[in-house]
């Protein structure tokens, strides 16, 4: 199967937006026609159990996107990943290391093991409990109310309240077997990806991506690491044009000579 998506731009540099836990490939919107008309050949994809794309057979998230770069004719990319795509992106530079032009790892997620602390594990147990219960409504304004930070108004907020519903949809009838599959990344791993990464932090985030951030900033090698300090988790639809700024301010220092060195 491959993974719903839009493609604009004819640029020779391939970016791939790739969507968080909470969203799907809508999050994008204030940044994928704007990068397209910066020059660049942009992809966004709704991932298995996300949007338009059904969840039909086990699955590793990093290989469905390797096929769809394979059904786009697409070598390489960059990779632009917001939360849970952000684990994703990590996952496929490690397990796609010649197809990986560089990443953008915004508010990222850890593709390797981290233990929640007491906000986030008390939220996954409330979430839990109300799915269980079959409020499906009351579990996605929960998500709502946790990842949307403070600068994300009315319009961003109904939106994450329809993806993410969708995102419940999608899942929640999914049997094990059809589940994502471990990708099996260790720390090792992340030491061992050497392409350009930006890793962009919110400093109104969840603590536990905070940490998550600056881990992987010091776990990757040729890492920058940012802290926004207006940004929740959300920060392309919190603030849309600022971030798209900074993802157009660093793919146009990719450019640079010096760029693999930062």
């Amino acid at each position: 199967m491959t993974l719903s998506h839009d493609t604009a731009g004819t640029g020779r540099r391939t970016v791939v937006l790739l969507h968080s836990g909470v969203c799907d490939r809508r999050m994008w919107d204030g940044q994928f026609q704007a990068l397209a008309d910066a020059g660049h050949r942009v992809v966004r994809c709704d991932l298995r159990g996300f949007g338009e794309t059904p969840v039909d057979a086990p699955h590793v998230h990093a290989d469905d996107v390797r096929d769809l770069l394979d059904h786009l004719g697409a070598e390489r990319a960059v990779l632009v990943g917001s939360s849970f795509g952000g684990e994703v992106a990590l996952e496929f530079a490690v397990r796609h290391p010649g197809r990986t032009e560089a990443l953008a790892l915004l508010c990222a997620a850890a593709p390797v093991e981290h233990e929640a602390g007491p906000e986030l594990r008390a939220f996954f147990e409330r979430e839990e409990s109300l799915l269980e219960a079959g409020d499906v409504e009351a579990a996605t304004a929960l998500n709502v109310d946790l990842w949307c930070g403070p600068e994300a108004g009315p319009e961003a907020r109904a939106l994450v309240h329809t993806m993410q519903r969708r995102a419940f949809e999608l899942q929640l009838p999914v049997p094990e077997e059809l589940e994502a599959q471990p990708s099996g990344v260790t720390e090792d791993d992340l030491r061992g990806v050497t392409v350009p990464a930006l890793v962009v932090t919110g400093a109104h985030d969840v603590p536990d991506f905070r940490a998550i951030g600056a881990k992987t900033a010091a776990l990757l090698p040729a890492a920058r690491h940012v802290t926004l300090d207006w940004a929740g988790h959300l920060p392309s639809l919190e603030r849309p044009e600022e971030t798209l700024a900074l993802l157009t301010d660093y793919l146009s220092g990719l450019n640079a000579p010096a760029a693999a060195a930062r």
